[in-house]
């Protein structure tokens, strides 16, 4: 019975091991399928700037509320520590670097991958399985130009903008978790704020934004414009775009780490 139960968990394990590196195969070469079309005209400007918006105003509640939570419960949760050692003066540099350099792009790229990326696969799902898609291309229109290419360009653009956006917010909210315990002002919270933020912190981590954000639109797409199977396949590309794009944020994060640490030693 153990034998028969630990083949079935090593049978699916390996199947899932299987399908992700098909999926990352898959991906690769809708990756080079996308840049061979991004820079070849027409030019979807329009349809860019409206998904820019849509991803931005969906999402903006969403990553304001979690921006703050991590500002506040990181400056809650420091605090006692940096006080065992008398140096609570360096907390709102603390929370500064911790969300700047790591915290603010890793979580907003996260959250942006289950809010966005999910949304990708299954409105592009739904378009394959009622063959839209199919229509598109019988009545001349590229879909892979004006469905993908536009999306994937928006989550690249928008992510940055979202992730600055969030860590302004997740520094105000660790104000917040500091005037709690500290009579601190706000001028000496920012002037102890900027004396230790550098750029070689803050343009690592909006950079790498860049990259999560081309992931989340990339994954996305190739699961939704590829689905299959109906209502199942558009389910199963809807949850799968967010596993993916979450596993290859974590992974290109840590990458992304040590590339910034050689480039910019300190």
């Amino acid at each position: 019975m153990k034998l028969n139960f630990l083949d079935r968990v090593i049978t699916k394990l390996a199947a899932q091991v299987v399908e992700f590196f098909e999926i990352i195969g898959g991906v690769t070469a809708f990756t080079v399928k996308f840049f061979a079309n991004v820079f070849r005209p027409p030019y979807e400007i329009g349809e860019v700037r409206k998904h820019m918006d849509e991803l931005g105003v969906k999402t903006l509640a969403l990553v304001s509320v979690t921006g703050f939570i991590i500002g506040l419960v990181l400056g809650m949760q420091s605090q006692p520590v940096m006080a065992r050692f008398g140096a609570e003066m360096f907390l709102p540099g603390m929370i500064a670097l911790s969300v700047v350099r790591e915290l603010g792009p890793v979580i907003t790229a996260l959250i942006f991958a289950g809010r966005v990326g999910s949304g990708i696969g299954a409105e592009l799902g739904s378009m394959r399985v009622t063959e839209q898609i199919d229509a598109m291309e019988v009545s001349a229109i590229d879909p892979f130009k004006y469905l993908v290419v536009t999306r994937v360009l928006a989550c690249t653009l928008m992510l940055p903008i979202l992730t600055v956006y969030v860590n302004f917010v997740a520094i105000l909210g660790g104000y917040i978790s500091v005037i709690i315990t500290q009579n601190l002002t706000f001028a000496l919270y920012v002037d102890l704020v900027i004396r230790v933020l550098k750029f070689s912190d803050i343009l690592p981590g909006v950079a790498k934004t860049f990259i999560f954000g081309f992931i989340v639109g990339i994954v996305g797409s190739y699961l939704g414009y590829n689905a299959n199977k109906g209502t199942e396949g558009v389910g199963k590309a809807s949850t799968t775009s967010v596993v993916i794009s979450s596993l290859l944020i974590l992974l290109i994060d840590v990458i992304m780490v040590r590339i910034t640490l050689f480039l910019f030693p300190e």
